[in-house]
């Protein structure tokens, strides 16, 4: 009986001995695991406060508010167990090496993921915008995370890492409302340069889509060529008009030298034979 008390209050001695030694240990990091998960909490909610306010797109804000809160609580899980005594050393190795290696692994990931974060936060393009970017000319249908989805006019679906367009030069068609649209028109050496010009300008600069007005037209020989005089005409359109200008005013060009009797020649070699006596 005796040596049951005795046992008794040895282990009784020894647990107040722990609760001495790390009881305000414990204590304290209760009080600041709290304390860190309601800061965490709040600054979580103060960035995405930020983020609406810049006017990010929404379907990047979610994400980043799941990774910047779980970072945060991370850090506070860290910090508590290092005051409670547990040994972070080694732990904090383990979980840098982790790191690592899954960076590595997941490396041109990453750089995708980074390459969407950037673009959503500056927007060098938006979703309808038409890019010329690796090789490809579509209009922007939909921006993900880690790619950027394009449309073809032929209705060809394009898929392109954000690293790429986040690091390459691209040629964003839609950021300014007006473009120039070029044509080259050639004539024929023997047609007369002020009547082709003449039908030029009332045949393009008169339409209600081209918005440069008179003394502001550029209809220029741009070249005297093999078997043509080429003219340069170019016309300042709304972006919206321009494949529509463009297309209409090649083909109406053609019918208005037509009905003028101004030719459009075409590439032709004089071949001359001689009779060897």
């Amino acid at each position: 009986m005796d040596e049951s008390i005795d046992q008794v209050n040895k282990y009784s001695e020894i647990a107040w001995n722990y609760v001495v030694e790390y009881g305000p240990n414990l204590v304290g990091g209760i009080l600041f695991l709290i304390i860190g998960l309601w800061i965490a909490k709040a600054i979580t909610n103060g960035v995405v406060n930020i983020m609406k306010r810049r006017d990010m797109d929404p379907s990047l804000i979610p994400f980043l508010k799941t990774l910047i809160h779980n970072i945060l609580r991370l850090l506070v899980v860290i910090s508590v167990m290092g005051m409670i005594g547990i040994e972070m050393t080694s732990f904090i190795a383990i979980i840098g090496a982790a790191g690592l290696a899954i960076g590595m692994a997941l490396s041109g990931t990453l750089q995708n993921f980074a390459g969407g974060v950037m673009i959503l936060l500056f927007k060098p393009y938006k979703v309808g915008d038409v890019l010329e970017a690796n090789g490809f000319i579509g209009s922007v249908s939909e921006i993900q995370i880690f790619n950027t989805i394009m449309k073809t006019w032929d209705n060809k679906t394009i898929i392109i890492p954000n690293a790429q367009l986040s690091n390459n030069s691209m040629v964003n068609y839609s950021t300014e409302e007006t473009r120039k649209v070029e044509w080259i028109f050639g004539i024929g050496y023997d047609d007369d340069i002020d009547k082709a010009r003449k039908v030029i300008e009332t045949t393009v600069f008169k339409d209600e889509r081209v918005l440069d007005e008179p003394g502001e037209y550029f209809i220029n020989v741009s070249e005297l060529a093999d078997s043509s005089v080429n003219f340069k005409v170019r016309a300042t359109v709304k972006s919206e008009d321009y494949w529509g200008v463009l297309f209409d005013m090649t083909e109406a060009v053609k019918k208005e030298f037509d009905k003028n009797d101004i030719s459009i020649p075409f590439p032709q070699r004089d071949v001359h034979m001689f009779q060897q006596k």
